[in-house]
């Protein structure tokens, strides 16, 4: 363990396998803890702090200046901040920008977010590269005094982050929802007009600008809570049904997999991101693990085999299906129940599954975030196929 000295004004991040950084405290002071991973985006980061698939993740940006755009009112994808901590190197000491509200200070301030900055941002992501994400902890204020003056020892700020559960076996969609149904209108080209489908969007932990997109699309989106039963979304009538991304271990949603098969049983198009796809995963027979360090950020590279060609997509998770690459395969789930499946997407850095294909039934699925807030729009396309699956559908084609 490194012996580092620090005072009460200090901010101190500590990881679970000891490693210590000594910093400035940024928004909040106190403590928090959670799973520590890191994001590659050189832009969004408030779209990044919004996302409720960060819950109980403590983010660090591995781009160096963070808060040079400020915050405003029009880019958040939910009501408040999921993160559980923030780690930034160079936070900016003003805001330049035509539609900021106010700084990312004064925000993560306002909702009580403890962060740390002023630390080798660099050296942090390369240790968790290799050792793999693990349980942190940011200490500040009083959070870090020993009442007597002085401050808490290493070994008792370990302590707590030792007792932060686990990421894996968490079950976490259910925090994340929305308590009440809500529905989003077509908009663009398709406001005030009759919506061209139907779509019940579970939330397990969805982006505003997810219902949006299919908004955009003249689509009526019913975005409902996680605890919704098949019996309620059959009343809606639905000519699709999607499942949102969200946090915690797919493993642990086997609820929300009975959901699905009910869904998939009934014959509605299907559509899944990120966490959706892991429950589709799951479904279909297949398994989820959790990889070591995550894909998180706006730039990561996937190539769609149903086309070759290559997108930059968005992407934010540390789950993936265990699914075979190559030809398709009966879907494992009660000998070949629905029929054969294959993997459309994978990842070209590290090659991981990022999308899945039923070729009998009317649903697919892809890991990363399509809906490219923020991020690149290479796979809005992935909606406009959505609504190619519900009009064919509708044709009874």
């Amino acid at each position: 363990m490194v012996n580092l000295s620090f005072s009460p004004e200090d901010a101190v991040l500590v990881l679970e396998d000891g490693q210590v950084y000594v910093g400035e405290p940024y928004g909040a002071l106190g403590k928090t803890t959670g799973e520590i991973v890191f994001a590659t985006g050189m832009t969004g980061y408030q779209e990044t702090l919004t996302d409720p698939s960060y819950d109980r993740q403590i983010v660090v940006q591995t781009f160096p200046h963070i808060g040079d755009t400020g915050v405003n009112h029009e880019d958040p994808e939910s009501k408040r901040i999921w993160v559980a901590g923030y780690v930034v190197r160079e936070p900016s000491p003003v805001v330049s920008n035509w539609r900021a509200d106010g700084s990312l200070d004064d925000d993560l301030k306002r909702e009580g977010i403890v962060g740390i900055s002023r630390i080798d941002t660099r050296k942090l992501v390369r240790h968790l590269r290799s050792a793999g994400v693990m349980r942190a902890g940011v200490f500040s204020g009083d959070e870090l005094s020993d009442g007597k003056g002085g401050v808490k020892s290493v070994d008792e700020l370990l302590d707590v982050v030792k007792a932060t559960p686990q990421m894996q076996g968490l079950s976490l969609y259910d925090e994340v929802s929305t308590k009440e149904a809500y529905t989003v209108e077509p908009c663009g080209d398709f406001e005030g007009k009759k919506p061209l489908f139907t779509v019940a969007a579970i939330d397990l932990g969805i982006k505003g600008m997810t219902p949006h997109r299919m908004a955009e699309r003249g689509c009526r989106v019913h975005v409902l809570p996680s605890t919704t039963t098949f019996e309620q979304i059959e009343a809606l009538n639905p000519d699709g049904v999607f499942f949102s991304n969200g946090p915690g271990d797919p493993g642990e949603a086997d609820a929300i997999v009975a959901l699905l098969r009910q869904v998939l049983d009934a014959g509605h198009p299907f559509f899944g991101i990120c966490f959706g796809n892991q429950i589709l995963g799951r479904a279909l027979g297949f398994g989820t693990y959790k990889l070591k360090f995550g894909h998180r950020g706006i730039n990561q590279p996937v190539m769609d085999l149903t086309t070759g060609k290559v997108e930059v997509t968005a992407h934010n998770h540390g789950f993936a299906v265990d699914a075979p690459k190559g030809e398709p395969v009966a879907a494992p789930y009660e000998n070949g129940k629905y029929g054969r499946v294959r993997v459309s997407h994978v990842d070209l850095n590290d090659d991981v599954v990022e999308g899945l294909q039923c070729l009998d039934i009317p649903a697919f699925s892809v890991q990363y975030h399509p809906e490219a807030a923020a991020g690149p729009h290479d796979a809005a396309y992935l909606f406009d196929r959505f609504v190619d699956l519900m009009k064919s559908s509708k044709e009874g084609k």
